[in-house]
């Protein structure tokens, strides 16, 4: 009963009764309902015909899974079993700690488990050791043969720990071991371009901004000039929060770039991001006389020639777009810098693929979501970093609220009062995952259902990714002058739009959003002196939905959120698509192991110094280790 919900657990249960219930959607699921001693909970399988012939009334089973508590009651979905019976060898699999290692079909755990037994007994003092002596008594680590054998049959649970603990920093060290060597690969060559501060065309531009840059964006902007008008390449990951202005940082390197006779490229993952950063800079930077261009998908096949050749003569000085950019036919005169904004949405090869399409360019990667230290360790370990950890002055922090769809109609009277008090707001449709034409006809009738009912009589504009730029253009130039008062979108508003005047944001089925969404959502109001509201309409009842908009409720730090999101989704889950090679850790956990990984960072750059290529005796299983694990490494250690 004392089960932590979202956890793995393992229980010793007794089967109380089978029950097939009927489902309209005709998927056949079979619940077992057991009892532990302590209370009585249900384990759910789908699709497991085998079931009725394999557990009756009374069998004893040892039962794993991930807990769910819906409502009180205790569920594991998707569980997995073992019956317990009388075996010759018992005491492998009863009376002790015991492995459970991932069955197939096919295979019982207990073969399997007998079969592991075999193998440890046999192999395990043959395996390799990876760490030098030496790293292995400062860091207290078990030697490796001990701990295959422990981390599969240990003696007691410290042993269990002991284990894990080894196993994890070696995955953790080959992994900063092969980042570092990606950073210092990355500064090796001199880059052929120097920019110029000449012309004053930067301070212009920030001189015509109309705000005053925060601290915190003067310093990020003096780091990258610094390191722009260094010898050797910039790779450098810029954080920052919601509205915390990473855009005026990037945009002022550009100009830089620009002014220097070279060109810039910005690179964002979906098509969205892509149109609205091309319209913030056109409009931020065509006035400077920058001409920016955009590779957008749905260009007519003229019009992608015309600008292909632009880009190619040199006349396109910035360049916007997806991962498009990166195509064949796509050719730069000149290429001097790169933005890469939303890494963690591309591969580590896309981001190498732009760097390649010039010599040796400055590359800064952005992201608004953002990431605890330990991700940032693993995931940009190549990379310098910037925060950018001050917000605007003036800025209101954002009240958020949770509130049923039983509440919807206080809730639109209380955005009818902002507005007639001369306020602004967005009401974001529910999220519809198939497509982009199935969003955009939600956003249209929930536009509809509005005129025709809680907000008749405003004009409500619509905003939705099947809309072409300009479209999207003209509805955002009428809601930044106030012509328009409300605007029902879908997640195009998610980044990239700043009106000071709006102060409400309406979310509808807010349980469909991610928190990192949900945060960057409600970072389109508090952008001005007036009071904002984030509400968050959902009818949801699990705990994993409630968790993650009771966060939403309590604080508007992006980090604490980011935290949050990470404990709840796991890091795979957290960045959507994972980086290459990168996330794919057996044993280490990095919200578990974020003490043991700054030890194997600092392991790392001890081992470096001392010894580059790790050539030396003592080194040569950890070097035999990157090579099988890391395609690259070869190159990388070839020049260490």
């Amino acid at each position: 009963h004392e089960a932590p919900h979202g956890e793995t657990r393992t229980f010793r249960v007794r089967v109380i009764r089978l029950n097939e219930p009927r489902l309209r959607t005709g998927r056949r699921l079979t619940e077992v309902h057991f009892t532990d001693g302590t209370a009585l909970g249900v384990a759910k399988f789908w699709g497991a015909r085998y079931l009725q012939r394999a557990v009756a009334p009374d069998a004893e089973l040892v039962l794993w899974g991930r807990v769910r508590r819906n409502g009180g009651k205790l569920e594991i979905e998707n569980a997995e079993f073992e019956a317990i019976g009388k075996d010759t060898d018992e005491s492998l699999h009863t009376g002790r700690i015991v492995p459970v290692h991932p069955a197939g079909e096919g295979i019982s755990p207990r073969v399997l488990r007998r079969v592991v037994h075999a193998a440890v007994t046999r192999y395990a003092d043959q395996a390799p050791e990876t760490l030098p002596e030496e790293l292995r008594r400062r860091c207290d680590l078990m030697g490796a043969a001990a701990a295959l054998r422990a981390i599969h049959f240990p003696s007691d649970l410290a042993e269990v720990e002991a284990a894990r603990r080894r196993l994890a920093f070696e995955e953790l060290l080959a992994l900063q071991i092969a980042l570092l060597l990606r950073r210092r690969a990355a500064v090796r060559d001199r880059k052929p371009h120097r920019y110029t501060e000449e012309g004053g065309l930067v301070d212009a531009f920030l001189a015509s901004l109309p705000f005053a840059l925060t601290g915190a964006q003067r310093r990020v902007i003096a780091e990258v000039r610094r390191e722009m008008t260094s010898p050797y390449p910039m790779n450098r990951l810029l954080q920052g929060d919601v509205g915390s202005g990473k855009t005026v940082v990037a945009a002022s390197a550009t100009v830089l770039c620009v002014q220097s006779g070279l060109q810039a490229a910005w690179m964002a993952p979906t098509e969205i991001l892509a149109d609205q950063h091309y319209l913030n800079l056109r409009r931020l930077l065509e006035p400077r006389g920058i001409h920016v261009v955009s590779l957008a998908s749905g260009l007519r096949r003229s019009e992608r020639r015309e600008r292909l050749d632009a880009i190619a003569r040199g006349e396109a000085e910035l360049v916007v777009g997806t991962h498009a950019l990166l195509q064949e036919d796509v050719f730069f005169h000149r290429l001097g810098f790169a933005v890469v904004d939303e890494q963690h949405k591309f591969g580590v090869a896309q981001r190498a693929a732009l760097r390649a399409k010039g010599h040796a360019p400055d590359v800064l990667v952005m992201t608004a979501t953002p990431i605890p230290r330990t991700l940032a360790l693993t995931l940009y370990g190549d990379l310098e970093v910037s925060v950018l950890d001050e917000l605007p002055p003036g800025r209101t922090p954002v009240r958020t609220f949770l509130r049923s769809p039983l509440q919807r109609s206080p809730v639109y009277d209380f955005l009818r009062k902002e507005i007639e008090a001369g306020r602004q707001g967005y009401v974001v449709c529910p999220l519809v995952e198939e497509s982009d034409k199935l969003q955009a006809n939600a956003a249209t009738q929930l536009r509809d259902q509005l005129a025709g009912g809680a907000l008749p009589g405003l004009e409500i504009g619509l905003l939705h990714g099947r809309q072409s730029v300009d479209e999207k253009d003209q509805v955002m130039s009428a809601f930044r002058r106030g012509e328009l008062p409300v605007i029902v979108a879908t997640t195009v508003i998610e980044v990239g739009i700043d009106v000071p005047n709006a102060t409400v944001m309406i979310i509808e089925d807010a349980e469909r959003f991610g928190l990192a969404q949900l945060h960057q959502l409600r970072g389109r109001v508090g952008r001005g002196a007036a009071s904002s509201y984030c509400i968050l309409l959902s009818s949801a009842t699990s705990e994993d939905a409630q968790t993650r908009l009771r966060a939403m409720v309590e604080t508007n730090d992006g980090f604490a959120i980011a935290e949050s999101d990470l404990v709840l989704r796991g890091p795979g889950d957290f960045f959507g698509t994972r980086q290459s090679g990168v996330l794919d850790l057996r044993v280490a956990d990095l919200l578990r192991d974020a003490q043991l990984l700054e030890i194997a960072r600092s392991e790392a750059d001890r081992l470096l110094a001392a010894d580059p290529g790790l050539r030396g005796r003592e080194h040569g299983g950890l070097r035999g280790s990157l090579l099988r694990r890391f395609e690259d490494s070869a190159a990388l250690l070839a020049v260490g």
